[in-house]
């Protein structure tokens, strides 16, 4: 297990029977190895002694402790969480080497792209597996996730899993934090895409270098054999490609690309879209879906799909749960759209789609807020957003963690243009927040309902809540009759 791993100094026997991995002290068990990771909260170096005491057999760390065990084995590395890829990849019989795993990353639209392609792939035939923010799946059996991308030991496990049970293919999103955190270390990756990169995740990054550099690690570790497919609109597409040793591919709808594509109409219908010359109607909404699209026919086809197939199965796919999904009140009078957008651009996008399919006469009353403890930078952006492109909105809560409520609405009160500010509320409770958004709707009108999407909880205080936007805003309509 320590073929790939830079052992900078051993204590013990490397000969050690080995029956579980963990990073969690309280997991520690016999014959376990235990990871010493430095966290954001947490160094988990002050539990190696716990860990030794349930028993673990091996202890991976930065540091090793001042007194040693007797009948431990201590590796010392210069990086934990990089060596736990490696060794959880090689205890768990190297799965992604053994699927078509391709990865997904950007800001926005990994949830979608990589939902569709399993959506695709499973109608075309294939056993597949997701890892999504929304859920993990293998094969028809759902796993529920709980981050985005998890951490080394997690993610080899499931990749496993999968493989025991005949999938081909995998998909999954990578999140700028897996890859600065080493969580897809070890990994042997089929291909990557990239959606598009805007401002999100400072609060963990620092910078919007960081993180562009977070994205760009992914392509940077994919093989010769993989490929690289990258939105060519986007700006920092072809950065991601610069020393990236896979196939390089793009998808554009503006210009020259390997894949390209022609907005024909967007409407409430659906897209009408030239791919490759060729003109599909899509059940999805929306300019950002336009590109969605693109990314996940390009991929199929690096894969060796055959196109004319491709299209026609995608052409019949919904998207993720919680992105641009619509709900008709009762007796149709009021369309509620709950969309998971958490960004900026995301907003942008989601409002700018409901402008381009909206009547005249209709209205657009957006409910929207900000997480707590997150990056506080795009409060007041997003809040601006949602004035001046909505008739009204309604700025509330969105996971407020341990920050003040109050407080994340002033930040973000503070970006409305005054020009926009009769437009704007501030409810700190979002179940009011989406009532009082239903209750200023007329016949006809649009509810947006931003930022949580597929979440079905809010975290208060350390506590997570049931809360569902959907469900809420169902109830709403119910209670007003709509």
């Amino acid at each position: 297990m320590l073929a790939a791993v830079t052992v900078l100094a051993q204590q013990g026997p490397a000969d050690v029977a080995i029956s579980g991995l963990t990073l969690d002290s309280r997991q520690a068990a016999a014959g376990t190895v235990f990871f010493a990771l430095r966290g954001v909260q947490a160094d988990g170096h002050q539990f190696i002694p716990k860990a030794v005491a349930q028993g673990a057999a091996v202890v991976v760390c930065e540091e090793p402790p001042f007194e040693l065990a007797e009948g431990v084995t201590y590796i010392q590395v210069k990086d934990s969480a990089e060596a736990m890829g490696h060794i959880a990849a090689a205890f768990y019989g190297y799965p992604s080497k053994q699927l078509q795993l391709v990865g997904v990353t950007g800001t926005n639209g990994k949830t979608t792209v990589a939902t569709l392609l399993h959506k695709l792939f499973t109608e075309r035939g294939y056993k597949c597996g997701l890892l999504s923010t929304v859920q993990n799946q293998i094969g028809n059996e759902v796993v529920p996730a709980t981050h985005t991308t998890p951490d080394a030991i997690r993610l080899n496990e499931l990749l496993a899993r999968m493989v025991a049970q005949r999938c081909t293919h995998a998909f999954m999103e990578v999140s700028s934090h897996a890859v600065a955190q080493h969580r897809v270390t070890g990994l042997q990756f089929a291909g990557g895409i990239f959606t598009n990169l805007t401002h999100d995740h400072l609060d963990y990054h620092g910078t919007f270098d960081n993180y562009l550099k977070a994205k760009k690690g992914f392509f940077d570790m994919l093989p010769k054999a993989a490929f690289a497919l990258t939105n060519a609109d986007d700006k920092r597409g072809a950065v991601m490609l610069q020393n990236s040793k896979a196939r390089k591919a793009t998808y554009s709808m503006r210009g020259q690309a390997t894949v390209r594509g022609r907005l024909v109409e967007n409407a409430v219908e659906g897209l009408l879209l030239e791919v490759d010359g060729r003109e599909v109607q899509f059940r999805l909404i929306g300019v950002f879906n336009a590109y969605n699209l693109l990314a996940v026919y390009g991929a199929a086809t690096l894969l060796g799909e055959d196109p004319e197939e491709t299209l026609t199965v995608l052409s019949g796919l919904t998207s993720a749960p919680g992105r641009f999904e619509p709900i008709v009140s009762p007796r149709k009078r009021v369309t509620g759209i709950v969309d998971y957008a958490h960004t900026p651009d995301a907003l942008e996008n989601v409002l700018q789609t409901i402008a381009d399919i909206r009547r005249p006469e209709q209205n657009v009353i957006t409910v929207v807020g900000c997480g707590g403890n997150r990056d506080a930078a795009k409060r007041p952006v997003m809040a601006e957003l949602a004035a001046r492109l909505s008739d009204r909105a309604v700025l509330t809560s969105d996971n407020p963690r341990f920050e003040d409520p109050n407080e994340i609405l002033r930040q973000m009160q503070a970006g409305v243009r005054p020009t926009d500010a009769g437009k704007s509320l501030m409810i700190p409770d979002r179940r009011e927040a989406i009532k009082t958004a239903c209750a200023l709707a007329r016949p006809g009108d649009i509810v947006l309902v931003a930022g949580k999407g597929h979440e079905a909880y809010q975290e208060i205080e350390g506590q997570r809540t049931p809360f569902d936007d959907k469900e809420v805003l169902k109830e709403a309509f119910e209670l007003l009759s709509l």
